[in-house]
């Protein structure tokens, strides 16, 4: 699997997960544990668009030296 592909899904996975804890820190009236969910969701997306950059980069790549 390549760097781009496998920052798309730890970036869904982070995204995820941090959904959870900014959740489960309402629910429980937990302002830290909401905070540090909603740090880790956007980390997530961050890591998400950080993969899809690196597979467009990767395909501009490939296209100019004929490599496909």
């Amino acid at each position: 699997m390549n760097p781009g592909t496998n920052d798309r899904i730890e970036g869904k996975f982070h995204e995820v997960k941090g959904k959870i804890k900014e959740t489960v820190g309402q629910v429980t009236n937990n302002p830290d544990l909401e905070s540090e969910g909603h740090v880790e969701n956007l980390g997530g997306k961050i890591q998400q668009k950080v993969g899809q950059a690196e597979k467009v980069l990767e395909k501009w790549i490939l296209g100019k030296t004929g490599n496909r």
